[in-house]
C-alpha cells in the first residue's frame, strides 16, 4: 500500500510475523460472530500507484485435479472475512502526522467503523523506516494497543500489516515477530498480512524474488497453524500493464506460505488506455488471475479496491458486483479515512444476501 500525496493517504499494506530463533506461533483470538459473506453467482497502500510511480514508498469451491498444493484448510481465516477497513501510519500515528491532512484517527473512530458494518480493521502496526522519525518495529505500542482493544470491544477483528523492504530479511522477520508477539491488556492481533510491493531496496528482480520466497517460507514455518495474508499486485498489472515492473513474480513458490490473498485492484491508479480503469473489470480479473497463477481455483481472496477518494460511486458499485460474482472471502477499498458515505453504502451491499 502506498502513501497518497497531500490529501490522499496511502500505505504499504499488510503483514506477517516472527524472527529467527523465535519459534512460538501466534495465538489468534476468537473472531466476532456474524461476519457477512459475499455470495456470488459464480460459486486495498496504494499499491497500484506505487507501481505507476516506481514502487518506492467463503467457502471453498470444489478444487480441480490440477490445483497446486495449498495451505492447510484447518487454519482459521475468519479474520479476513467480510467488509474491511484499511488504516496506515499516516492516518493515526502522531510521528507521521502531516498538518495539511487534518486530524488523525483515534481509537474512538473504531465506533464509526462498526456502524459502517466493518468486520476487520487492517492496521499498519509496524514499520521499517530509514527516514525521520526512524521508527523500527511497533509504530506506537500504546496507541496500537488501544486501537486493538477498542476494535475487539466493538466486535471487529484486527489484522496487522507490515511492508517488508527486502534489504535485510532478518530485520523484516524481526518486525513481523513483534506483531506476532504483541499483547495489550490481554488482546492480540487476529491475523498478520505482508504487503508485498517494495522494490527499491532490492532492485534486482531475481534477488528480490529469492528474498521474498525466503521470508515467506520462514514466516510460514514460525506461524504454526495460523492464517497468513499476502497483499499483492494484481496479475494484470504485472503481466499486461507494466510487465517490466516485477518480472517473474513467484506465485507458485509462495502458494504454500499464505492462506489468503489480497490483490490491490486499484482501478483508479491504472491508465484509462489500459482498458482496466473500471471497478468491475479490474477486480473480477484480479481475483480470477490470482487463482489461475496459483493453480488453485479455490484460493481464498480478500479483494481490495480503490483508491476511495478518487473513485466514483458507480465504479464502487461495479467493484461490489465483482465481489458478489467472484466468491471472495472478503472485500474492502483503500482506505478507511477517504471512503465517502455513499461508497460505504455501496460496499455494505456486497454482503447482503
Amino acid at each position: 500500500m502506498r502513501r497518497r500525496p497531500a490529501t490522499t493517504i496511502l500505505s504499504g499494506l499488510i503483514v506477517a510475523l516472527f524472527t529467527a530463533g523465535i519459534s512460538s506461533a501466534i495465538a489468534i483470538g476468537t473472531p466476532p460472530t456474524g461476519a457477512p459473506r459475499a455470495t456470488g453467482s459464480s460459486g486495498p497502500a496504494r499499491a497500484a500507484l506505487s507501481a505507476l510511480n516506481d514502487g518506492s514508498d467463503t467457502p471453498r469451491q470444489t478444487s480441480s485435479p490440477t490445483d497446486a498444493a495449498r495451505p492447510s484448510p484447518r487454519r482459521d481465516v475468519s479474520a479476513y472475512q467480510g467488509l474491511g477497513a484499511w488504516v496506515d501510519v499516516f492516518d493515526y500515528a502522531p510521528a507521521y502526522h502531516r498538518q495539511w491532512e487534518g486530524s488523525q484517527l483515534t481509537p474512538d473512530d473504531v465506533d464509526a467503523m462498526a456502524k459502517q458494518g466493518v468486520r476487520t480493521l487492517f492496521l499498519q502496526a509496524a514499520r521499517l523506516d530509514d527516514r525521520p522519525p526512524g521508527i523500527v518495529g511497533i509504530v506506537d505500542p500504546e496507541l496500537v494497543g488501544r486501537f486493538l482493544e477498542r476494535a475487539h470491544a466493538r466486535g471487529i477483528r484486527v489484522v496487522a500489516w507490515y511492508l517488508p523492504k527486502f534489504g535485510d530479511v532478518e530485520r523484516d522477520l524481526a518486525n513481523l515477530a513483534l506483531l506476532r508477539d504483541f499483547r495489550f491488556g490481554g488482546q492480540q492481533f487476529d491475523g498478520i498480512a505482508v504487503d508485498i510491493e517494495w522494490r527499491r531496496d532490492a532492485p534486482d528482480h531475481a534477488e528480490r524474488n529469492r528474498r521474498l520466497v525466503e521470508l515467506s517460507r520462514r514466516l510460514r514455518q514460525e506461524a504454526g497453524g495460523h492464517a497468513l495474508g499476502a497483499i499483492v499486485y494484481p496479475p494484470v498489472l504485472l503481466e499486461d500493464i507494466k510487465p517490466d515492473f516485477w518480472p517473474g513474480f513467484p506465485w507458485s513458490e509462495l502458494a504454500a506460505s499464505f492462506d489468503v490473498w489480497l490483490p490491490m485492484a486499484y482501478w483508479t491508479e491504472v491508465p484509462t488506455a489500459s482498458g482496466y480503469r473500471d471497478g468491475y473489470r479490474y477486480a473480477e480479473e484480479a481475483v480470477r488471475r490470482v487463482r489461475a497463477n496459483l493453480q488453485d481455483s479455490s484460493a481464498l481472496v480478500h479483494i481490495i479496491g480503490g483508491v476511495a477518494d478518487v473513485a466514483s460511486v458507480a465504479d464502487v458499485m461495479g467493484f461490489v458486483r465483482a465481489v458478489r460474482e467472484s466468491n471472495v472471502l472478503g472485500w474492502s477499498v483503500y482506505d478507511y479515512r477517504t471512503t465517502s458515505g455513499p461508497e460505504w453504502e455501496a460496499l455494505q451491499q456486497a454482503g447482503a444476501s
